[in-house]
């Protein structure tokens, strides 16, 4: 196995003008040149230059020289394939010592040489100008080195700098690089941190363009997110020693804020080396949120493990199979090799001589040193900037000879560079508009073993295309999200139902959680506001997470007292039917006939259309039942009263023996037209509501529920169709109260007038009940009122006449008919002998009831019935008409009932 050189420290000449030039530490001869910029060191010493010269370089840095040998391993796989046609890729490897002084001499320094041999100036022994120029890796180093080699569009091509001001192509038009800019590195970071549910983080940053626009980007990101920055520490852009009050500043910063977890580094490795060395000793466990500036750095704990310092999660560029440079290393065979007779070999050996000496590496080839300091993701992204570099060389020589290397100018090469599509492990690769490669990152998380630090656990990949994680296993998840463990935030979790108040000049994210008020919401965590509820159709108590649908209300048929009602209504059709039945059955007989005969048919059809209209005040409203139910009613009750006041007057015009007054009823008494004529104005009042404002079905929301019942339309034509009923109730009442004194067994006024007055009293109830109550129980308490109408007049009409037709059916002949009638006629008679004894005896009163007519001397004094009707002549003569002849004279007279 052959032993690889160390790197070769920068040969210093002063040129005769004066002018500093820098040679290559490694070059190799080729038709096209590219040259390359790596940190081979760790920085410069720091001394009084009295004359224009390089600085000095400090200690090797292994992970730079392994980049600069990742770049000779990729132009030597170019030389090797039929990519160029035949034409050899040379290159020069400068050493920028990870400082911008050093870089900008070596910048001006192969400028110059190119000046020097331009084609104008006729030189014949110059070498072919340097084409492209890859590297450095720090943003500032770019920057500074883009700025001259703008002069003359000398394409760059960086393999790590990510500072997003190198994506401005109007001040850097001829950078691009192989990794993404710190605007999608930070982006990732914001998206970590925010599917975590941390927003309470610090941040530590460089004095430098890399660490300033990582700040700013950082910043403006996380606070459209919700994240906010507790602390910004800024270090300066210069390595620092172990005691430097910057750092001890930081630390201290760290200390103080308690609560702030999570601390996101965009800083140089031996800066965090530094800051993990004190967190360390106080043990201040945190998350660090290690940038791609020192995420691969394993070396910052110097032995340590991760005890006390906390968990780190890396951002690193995307990385590929690097198994070929390591193939390199192991087989470099340095006969004729550039690296032969480079100083890289002897400082490698030196160092490594020096460590095996003090007991720092026992048995350890010089390869294995090289592998372990090799950043994969460094790598891969050198192998891309060289073909990218390759490829479009080869597509500017299919168009252009290539041969003579005096007709080849970096700016002409620098168009076919930007528009170049590469290929490299079987993938193709092209820059944006803004020459970056936005391949996105490989998210790691730091582990430890004893002492051994395992920096390359990808966990994640994160797409800038869409802005996501991408997770190749479950486990890989769960890791991340066991982070959640640990809480970064200045104020707890705002729960569902609880909103954000912050208070003026404090940060957003310290705030108290208050409860959303009544019929408003929240239904995620930590939301700034509530929102409202549809108070139509929702509610919310006080600190809800959602609003909840409002229960619909209505006289439903699930309510027990619905089912009372509706039972009654049923019981009440019920015997309208059974009433029906037995006066069919029994419509020859004196009661039949009294109480009115087909009259009672037609109250008793009326009844059940008010029973059944009470069933419509049942259930959810619609417009065609608010509207039927009451029109129904009525309908139904005017029919049934106007029926009630034929009676009443049919009663009246039998037993009222003022014949003036007998004379007009008489006249008046049309039956039929009474109740059509009544019925029809009762109708004219429906209709004229149903047309211009009729009932309808409304939704009332109250605080938790919504009351669907009824609006009547207009209160006005429903008082009249209330009104006019109530009318008619009581000229019915007037005349069933005149008769209220008949006989006996024949007592229909006395029971229509107190039917009557149980409908008189059953509504006035209502009235102020109706207007006072509210509520899905208003329609069971017209329900109530209909029913003990109907039942009133049900019972006081129709039941004692039922009860004389079922338990006292001698009663119902005509001649205990007869009897009782003229046991009537006679206290009448008696009456009126006494209080009339001038009256003429040439007049007699005449009255007819249930088909029997009566005529009666008015000055006739009071005669019993033995002297009248002696014997059973009442039985014999049912049909009798008394005159004021001799007392036992008697004839017949058939007339047909009024």
């Amino acid at each position: 196995m052959t032993y690889l050189g160390s790197v070769l420290h920068l040969c210093v000449c002063l040129a005769v003008s004066g002018a500093v030039t820098v040679l290559p530490g490694v070059s190799a001869p080729g038709d096209i040149i590219i040259a390359g910029l790596f940190p081979v060191h760790t920085g410069i010493v720091n001394a009084n230059l009295s004359y224009p010269k390089p600085p000095e370089c400090k200690e090797l840095f292994l992970p730079g020289l392994t980049r600069a040998m990742a770049m000779i391993q990729a132009v030597e796989s170019i030389n090797r394939s039929p990519l160029l046609g035949g034409l050899r890729l040379g290159y020069r490897l400068y050493d920028s010592c990870s400082d911008v002084m050093t870089s900008l001499y070596v910048t001006e320094s192969l400028m110059s040489t190119d000046r020097e041999c331009r084609p104008e100036l006729n030189s014949t022994s110059c070498p072919p100008p340097v084409m492209a120029v890859v590297g450095p890796a720090i943003s500032e180093l770019s920057i500074a080195v883009a700025r001259q080699l703008n002069l003359d569009l000398i394409p760059q091509i960086s393999y790590e700098s990510s500072a997003v001001i190198l994506s401005d192509k109007t001040r850097f038009p001829a950078f691009m690089r192989t990794v993404p800019n710190d605007d999608h590195q930070t982006c990732a970071m914001v998206k970590l941190l925010s599917d975590i549910g941390w927003n309470w983080v610090g941040m530590v940053t460089t004095d430098g363009d890399y660490g300033r626009s990582a700040l700013n980007s950082f910043v403006s990101q996380a606070a459209e997110a919700g994240i906010c920055v507790a602390f910004k520490e800024i270090l300066p852009n210069i390595v620092l020693p172990d005691d430097s009050p910057q750092i001890k500043r930081v630390v201290r910063t760290i200390r103080a804020h308690s609560k702030v977890k999570v601390i996101v580094a965009f800083v140089k490795p031996s800066q965090m080396k530094t800051i993990f060395s004190y967190v360390g000793q106080e043990k201040l466990d945190r998350v660090w949120i290690a940038s791609d500036s020192w995420s691969t750095s394993k070396d910052l704990l110097d032995g340590r493990n991760l005890r006390g310092i906390g968990k780190v999660v890396g951002f690193t560029f995307k990385r590929g199979n690097i198994s070929s440079f390591h193939h390199f290393l192991r087989n470099l065979d340095l006969n004729g090799h550039p690296l032969q007779n480079s100083s890289f070999l002897a400082e490698f050996r030196s160092q490594l001589n020096h460590s095996q000496s003090q007991g720092l590496i026992q048995g350890r080839l010089p390869v294995d040193t090289l592998i372990e300091s090799t950043k994969p993701e460094n790598v891969f992204s050198i192998n891309m900037a060289v073909n990218a570099i390759a490829y479009a060389m080869a597509k500017l020589c299919s168009v252009k000879n290539c041969n003579d290397s005096k007709t080849q100018y970096p700016w002409e090469f620098l168009a076919y560079l930007r528009q170049s599509t590469f290929q490299l492990e079987g993938e193709s690769y092209t820059f944006d508009p803004s020459g970056d490669l936005n391949l996105g990152y490989d998210v790691t998380l730091w582990r430890s073993e004893g002492r051994t630090i395992d920096v390359s656990d990808v966990v994640a990949h994160y797409v800038t295309r869409n802005k996501t994680f991408l997770f190749e296993n479950s486990d890989n998840r769960k890791k991340i999200l066991d982070l959640q463990m640990v809480e970064s935030r200045c104020s707890p979790t705002c729960q569902q139902g609880q909103f954000k108040k912050t208070t003026d000049g404090q940060h957003t994210c310290c705030y108290e959680c208050i409860n959303c008020t009544e019929n408003q919401f929240t239904n995620d965590t930590d939301m700034d506001q509530c929102f409202n509820c549809d108070t139509e159709t929702e509610w919310a108590p006080a600190g809800n997470s959602h609003c909840i649908p409002k229960t619909l209300e209505f006289f439903s048929w699930q309510d027990g007292f619905t089912v009372f009602l509706v039972t009654l209504a049923a019981l009440g059709i019920l015997l309208v039917f059974l009433v029906a039945v037995l006066f069919l059955k029994y419509r020859q007989t004196p009661v039949v006939k009294a109480a009115g005969g087909p009259i009672c048919f037609l109250i008793l059809l009326s009844l059940t259309g008010s029973f059944v209209s009470t069933i419509l005040f049942v259930g959810q409203p619609t417009d065609l039942q608010c509207q039927v139910r009451q029109v129904l009613h009525g309908l139904s009750f005017t029919c049934c009263v106007s029926c009630i006041l034929v009676k009443s007057l049919k009663i009246l015009l039998a037993f009222h023996f003022n014949p003036g007054v007998q004379t007009a009823l008489r006249r008046l008494y049309k039956p039929y037209w009474i109740i059509g004529v009544c019925v029809g104005l009762q109708a004219l009042i429906c209709t004229l509501w149903l047309v211009f404002k009729p009932p309808r079905a409304i939704d009332i929301p109250s605080r938790t529920t919504i009351l669907s019942q009824c609006f009547e339309g207009s209160y006005g034509a429903f008082g009249a169709m209330l009104g006019y009923v109530a009318l008619l109730a009581i000229v019915c009442f007037g005349f069933a109260f005149k008769g209220r004194k008949l006989p006996e067994h024949y007592n229909e006024a006395k029971f229509i007038t107190f039917g009557l007055l149980i409908y008189f009293i059953s509504w006035v109830i209502f009235i102020p009940v109706y207007v006072t109550t509210s509520g899905k129980y208003l329609p069971a308490v017209e329900m109530v009122v209909i029913l003990i109408s109907n039942y009133g007049i049900l019972c006081c009409h129709f039941f004692p006449k039922c009860y004389i037709m079922l338990f006292k059916k001698k009663a119902n002949t005509k001649d205990a008919f007869l009897k009782s009638l003229y046991a009537f006629s006679s206290r009448s008679l008696n009456k009126s002998t006494t209080e009339s004894p001038t009256t003429d005896s040439s007049t007699s009163s005449f009255y007819s009831v249930g088909g029997l007519s009566f005529s009666v001397p008015d000055k006739t004094k009071a005669l019993d019935s033995s002297a009248v009707c002696p014997g059973n002549a009442p039985e014999k003569t049912p049909n009798i008409l008394i005159r004021d002849q001799a007392p036992k004279t008697f004839c017949r007279r058939r007339n047909a009932s009024i």
